[in-house]
């Protein structure tokens, strides 16, 4: 029987994920080509602050190796990032030439940092914080550099904040809303958490609105100015000022999109033969940057694409964890709650 063809564009977590499923429940049905954009195989992205933060090495946080794509007959492409969706051809084209035809499509291109659209964001020094290569270039600034400012107080930018202060700078978080964590923590758990981390040297400017980066003169980032005229040193900025999904290879092909990638509860797209998980998807107006959601939506999509058809993702009610080794925070729930909560 000749196999079917199915191509994945995106190797993170919950691409692969689907994968790891569809091989469990019909591991002969397709032949797979998977289309990397980072030069490495799959790897735990939530990972990346104890990474940061000197608690483990990159090498500890890689989930499927080489071999696994091996063993599984996958044919991995790294380092490609495809630019072009054929629909009519039913093909992919990455940025190299390089091409696969596919009888189902898998998107799952995850996330792009949200860069704040101001004066001075494209300095050197200014990063987003979502890969290994952002951890890298962090790393290497603290060796070399004092003063970081992280802008963005939600869980990806305290991780961040504290990594970089565990090695050895000195970092302000900036943050818009009146108390951190706003989406996950009514104000006094904030003001908890805010005492627990200024106890290890953090510092914090809240209710603040970024201005401008200003350069150094070198072409480097060297202070932040923000809106009430306050400047402070700045030689590495860090955004962490939320993610957007990452739908203009979709958008592009026509598929339609809206704050991601439109999917039913299937995890399938307005084109039947293409589905989409993770970070990029929208289901039911969300788009969920949690991995135990993307996990489920996994499960689902791997048993359409096995042709089985009986599950159904319905959506996820999700809880947050904070990475930060001495800070056991977990919250779950309606915090804002409200009449009748």
């Amino acid at each position: 029987m000749t196999k079917l063809k199915l191509v994945m564009i995106g190797n993170g977590m919950a691409g692969v994920r689907t994968l790891e499923e569809l091989l469990k429940v019909a591991p002969e049905l397709y032949d797979i080509t998977v289309f990397g954009a980072e030069p490495h195989p799959n790897y735990n992205r939530i990972l990346l602050s104890p990474v940061l933060a000197g608690e483990q090495g990159f090498e500890d946080i890689v989930l499927n190796d080489l071999a696994w794509y091996r063993k599984h007959g996958i044919r991995l492409l790294l380092d490609r990032k495809v630019v072009r969706i054929d629909r009519s051809r039913r093909r992919v084209i990455a940025e190299d030439g390089s091409e696969a035809d596919y009888d189902r499509l898998l998107i799952a291109t995850g996330s792009t940092p949200f860069v704040l659209p101001i004066p001075g964001n494209a300095l050197e020094g200014v990063i987003g914080y979502r890969d290994i290569a952002d951890t890298r270039a962090m790393m290497a600034t603290a060796r070399t550099h004092k003063h970081a400012v992280v802008i963005g107080g939600g869980l990806l930018g305290l991780e961040a904040a504290n990594g970089l202060r565990s090695r050895g700078m000195e970092v302000t978080v900036v943050h818009i809303a009146d108390w951190l964590m706003e989406r996950q923590l009514d104000r006094t758990a904030s003001q908890l958490l805010q005492q627990s981390l200024e106890e290890r040297g953090l510092k914090f400017l809240l209710a603040r609105q970024t201005a401008e980066l200003l350069d150094n003169g070198e072409g480097r980032v060297g202070a932040v100015r923000f809106k009430d005229g306050e400047t402070i040193p700045a030689d590495l900025v860090v955004m962490a000022a939320g993610i957007r999904p990452n739908a203009e290879l979709a958008e592009r092909a026509g598929l339609p999109c809206n704050r991601g990638i439109l999917v039913n509860d299937t995890l399938q797209t307005y084109d039947p033969r293409i589905y989409a998980v993770g970070e990029c998807a929208s289901h039911r107006g969300t788009a969920y940057g949690l991995v135990a959601p993307l996990f489920e939506q996994a499960r689902v999509c791997a048993n359409h694409l096995a042709m089985l058809g009986f599950s159904r993702y319905l959506g996820s009610v999700t809880s947050t964890k904070l990475k930060v080794t001495g800070i056991e925070l977990f919250s779950a729930g309606d915090f804002i709650g409200g009449e009748g909560t």
